[in-house]
């Protein structure tokens, strides 16, 4: 098991857990109520809001943004953002699901009158 390193700069908020073997890189951002299993590395200017939850032996590279209740379950290349209170997906897809989320009772209705009309 080698060191958990937490570099120059970091900050970090209140209840967050960093386990065994993690690296986290320097100016990095830790919010509230996070936790970030083992052997994990974290990159330079990264921004991890709160809730979220880094699985073990993942790569987040420099720059990543990961938004609040987060569950990441695998590596983040550089500079992407990710979100989602399900599991991660790009920021600008889980924008639009969030859209689609209250109309989902009237698609779910349209698709069922749709599926009548085809098997009659």
């Amino acid at each position: 098991m080698d060191k958990t390193w937490i570099q120059k700069g970091v900050k970090t908020d209140n209840l967050v857990h960093i386990a065994h073997n993690v690296e986290i890189g320097e100016n990095s951002l830790i919010i509230a109520q996070v936790g970030i299993a083992g052997s994990s590395k974290i990159g330079k200017n990264v921004i991890i809001a709160g809730q979220a939850g880094i699985g073990g032996h993942l790569n987040i590279e420099d720059q990543v943004i990961i938004g609040p209740q987060c569950g990441v379950s695998k590596s983040i290349t550089k500079g992407e953002t990710v979100s989602s209170t399900l599991v991660q997906m790009p920021h600008k897809t889980w924008l639009r699901v969030q859209h689609v989320i209250p109309k989902l009772p009237e698609i779910k209705r349209r698709i069922d009158k749709i599926e009548k009309k085809l098997e009659s």
